[in-house]
């Protein structure tokens, strides 16, 4: 039998959490999440607790539709910090709020996330990409 580091159960935890974003599986996703999930929005505030990323999740549902690939995941010796570098590919279905009109643009985004680990569980995501070309992609 071998013994899983640290290191190893976080890079799992964060490849599962990932692998069910992928699947579509958002109620896979919140079960790796700690009840009181810290989730730092690209561009926006911090959102607390699992009923908020649930709402993120269904309104980015509705209004994108998106597939990580080249996914990488990395944490620390202790497997209490992670990140991941992943480039999203989706499409823009309805228009938000602030930003150009949706049109079923197609889109190809580098990103990448800080999760932070705790007692098995995913208590942060901070996701981050370069809005600005996000918006020239969507706008050409």
């Amino acid at each position: 039998m071998t013994e899983t580091t640290p290191r190893a159960a976080a890079e799992a935890l964060v490849g599962a959490y990932y692998a069910a974003f992928n699947a579509g599986d958002r109620a896979a996703m919140c079960a790796l999440l700690a009840a009181d999930v810290a989730h730092d929005v690209n561009q926006g505030g911090r959102r607390i607790g699992l009923p908020a990323f649930r709402a993120f999740m269904a309104q980015m549902d509705a209004a994108y539709e998106e597939r990580l690939e080249d996914i990488v995941v990395m944490a620390d010796a202790t497997g209490t910090r992670a990140a991941a570098e992943f480039v999203v590919v989706g499409r823009y279905l309805r228009t938000e709020p602030g930003l150009p009109e949706a049109r079923g643009q197609a889109y190809r985004l580098p990103a990448g996330a800080f999760l932070a680990i705790a007692d098995g569980k995913i208590a942060r995501v901070t996701t981050y990409y370069n809005l600005q070309d996000w918006i020239a992609q969507v706008s050409a």
